[in-house]
């Protein structure tokens, strides 16, 4: 019998003279407070270089496309609303035009500026997020009181109006649930400008921060062209030069009879990231005052009379939206029955976060954090 010792192999990891070493594997997470969730990153690292990177999804994998098909048409509103928890407005908002589509519903016209002004609303509440966790993560706490302030103001316009904080379950198909309160497009213009005038604070703190910047700049670049064949959007494709918004270059709402800028930059790194996130803010605060003028000027319903039981006719479509993360798209296939038969997510995370797999190999392990929090993506957003 062979000694136990014999089947033995001693390995050295580390570097030194004269020392045979070995690449360390090191997984990040699957719970890890920078994964905006449970994601797994799978790393190969020679000392404290990163060699390779393996994004791991699928640990909160719900199965939502699969309960979309014994949904109906008014109950998946609930499941869409949930994949990117900080983005809920838009993802209910991207399902109902994609079943009006197939429907051919005409929404009254009050409902499609008060869904833009809200819309505008939560890509405020989420960008706050990130621009308040992300300086948490790389070690700035003070920052993430100031985003939550900003949020609470949002928040409590948003939560009169449709009664929830997070969840708002506010679109129905052929517009909305109900009638906003009285006095309520006041109320969400004060809460605009207040933040409006509080937002210099957050860039003051953080934005031109040396130890800010040292984390920031030339980290983690992604170029237009890696941008472009990984498939992401909204602000981590902007920040990399690539000048394309669905709310510009294919309107859905009325989108098209606003002048929408967009937020670009060139450089790719985490700090180019984080400031088309802060621009977009101000953008989007504008494009609220806008949208509520209109409303203020609108009368009439802000839904349609539906049967009790929705069918789409048969066929297929697909609406996308620019949501604050990036393009989702929405593809709704019926066969004339209360549930869809297929309905596919596109979700911006999702092709967001394949870019890791570029971005994280050659940098240090500290930079890592720094690039991982930059890319903006919620994880239910990708495994939805």
């Amino acid at each position: 019998m062979p000694d136990v010792t014999d089947a033995l192999r001693e390995m050295t990891v580390g570097t030194g003279a004269g020392l045979e070493t070995a690449d360390m594997v090191l997984n990040i997470g699957p719970q890890h407070p920078s994964t905006h969730g449970v994601l797994r990153l799978k790393l190969t690292l020679d000392g404290e270089r990163v060699v390779a990177c393996e994004p791991i999804v699928g640990y909160m994998h719900r199965g939502a496309e699969k309960l979309f098909e014994v949904r109906d048409y008014r109950q998946i509103i609930m499941l869409a609303n949930r994949h990117d928890w900080l983005s809920a407005f838009s993802n209910e908002l991207g399902v109902v035009l994609a079943v009006e589509r197939l429907m051919g519903i005409e929404v009254p016209e009050r409902a499609v500026w008060l869904r833009m002004a809200l819309a505008e609303l939560n890509r405020v509440l989420n960008h706050l997020m990130f621009l308040g966790s992300y300086p948490l993560e790389i070690g700035a706490i003070t920052p993430m009181f100031y985003a939550f302030r900003e949020r609470e103001t949002l928040q409590t316009v948003m939560e009169e109006v449709s009664g929830g904080r997070i969840h708002y379950m506010f679109n129905r198909v052929g517009g909305l649930k109900e009638e906003v309160p009285a006095g309520w497009t006041k109320r969400a213009r004060q809460a605009v400008a207040a933040v409006r005038r509080r937002m210099p604070d957050l860039d003051r703190i953080i934005h031109k921060n040396d130890i800010f910047l040292a984390r920031t700049v030339g980290v983690g670049v992604l170029s237009a062209a890696d941008a472009a064949a990984f498939g992401a959007s909204g602000p981590v494709a902007r920040a990399s030069g690539l000048d394309f918004d669905v709310r510009r270059d294919e309107p859905y709402l009325a989108y098209d009879e606003l002048d929408v800028p967009v937020v670009t930059r060139t450089a790719g790194d985490c700090h180019a990231r984080f400031a088309v996130l802060l621009e977009q803010v101000m953008v989007s605060l504008d494009l609220v005052d806008q949208c509520l003028d209109r409303v203020d000027r609108i009368g009439g319903p802000v839904n349609v009379r539906l049967p009790k039981v929705v069918k789409a006719p048969e066929g297929h479509t697909y609406a996308w939206t620019e949501n604050p993360l990036g393009v989702n798209g929405y593809y709704l296939v019926s066969r004339g029955d209360k549930t869809p038969w297929r309905l596919k997510l596109r979700t911006a995370s999702y092709a967001n976060v394949q870019a890791l797999a570029t971005l994280i190999p050659g940098c240090l392990v500290p930079d890592l954090i720094a690039i991982l929090g930059s890319m903006f993506f919620v994880v239910g957003d990708i495994d939805k």
